[in-house]
């Protein structure tokens, strides 16, 4: 009985977020060890079902370094990385596409159908839903103390969304899982940060959140706690001050671009937890960092 009623009361705390967020979009990135333990891809797999069929329109970008790699080294190419960046020529872009494309988006697909989803694997070349243009990288000269351009390849940053393949799916009841590559300005293919794909295509389709699912608990300050909230001057202050640094730099400035462009709210959370996507979206607490407008 105990239990019955323990678990009574965890489907009434969700039940006022079921009925706030029926019928909006929330678009998550997936990465990290989410992707890589079997146990936590079944739960995240869960957890997109139930969003869906609880009247919530999950949409999903992937990302799939470290299987990019490891394709990488069967065939003997070897990865290079400049600032966390990778260098993308002619021969990767073939393995990167095949990669997140192939493999990886339709595990994800196969997943969630396994466990009750009508799930449909894109990639941004798909529809022309990501149009991109190659990334100009720019780091200070230590000879020269000018800023010198890095090249970095086929790597691509997001110029325009074309929504139409996603709101087609939407309507039709499936849940798109898209791969982050992109159409060049010459019909070529880019790779581009998953992170990045995610906050575009939240600005695109007016989400309610921007869920990014990492390997760390969420935002950090400066003694090593999780910071629960912040609103976009709490976080200006906190890059300012390097507190916010390195790998979840980007990550909270892919949330203040979704936060200045319409999405309502964005999250970062730590993709480790079981059912991460459900206690974040369902519970008061949440487990991550919650970033909002003013």
């Amino acid at each position: 009985m105990k239990k019955g009623l323990e678990k009574a009361e965890v489907l009434l705390e969700a039940l006022p977020f079921i009925k706030s967020f029926f019928g909006k979009t929330i678009v998550i990135k997936y990465g990290g060890a989410a992707m890589v333990s079997e146990e936590l891809k079944t739960n995240f797999a869960l957890d997109v079902v139930m969003l869906k069929y609880v009247g919530i329109n999950p949409v999903i970008v992937h990302g799939g370094g470290p299987q990019i790699s490891k394709t990488l080294e069967a065939l003997g190419i070897k990865s290079k990385f400049i600032d966390g960046q990778r260098v993308t020529c002619e021969d990767t872009i073939d393995v990167v596409e095949m990669v997140l494309g192939g493999k990886v988006n339709k595990e994800i697909v196969s997943l969630i159908s396994r466990h009750g989803g009508n799930a449909v694997g894109i990639s941004g070349k798909d529809g022309d839903l990501i149009t991109a243009r190659r990334h100009s990288q720019k780091r200070p000269s230590p000879e020269t103390e000018r800023p010198e351009i890095i090249d970095l390849g086929l790597v691509g940053e997001v110029t325009r969304i074309n929504p139409k393949i996603l709101t087609a799916l939407d309507q039709n009841g499936f849940i798109p899982v898209i791969a982050p590559t992109g159409k060049g300005e010459e019909g070529e293919t880019l790779n581009i940060n998953a992170d990045f794909v995610a906050s575009a295509i939240a600005i695109a389709l007016k989400a309610e959140k921007l869920i990014l699912m990492t390997d760390a608990p969420g935002v950090l300050d400066g003694d090593g706690n999780l910071i629960s909230e912040m609103n976009p001057a709490k976080a200006n202050r906190y890059i300012k001050d390097k507190v916010i640094k390195g790998g979840m730099l980007p990550k909270v400035n892919c949330c203040l671009s979704a936060l200045k462009n319409g999405v309502s709210k964005t999250h970062i959370i730590d993709g480790r937890q079981k059912h991460a996507a459900l206690l974040e979206i369902f519970t008061d607490k949440g487990i991550g960092t919650q970033i909002i407008s003013e």
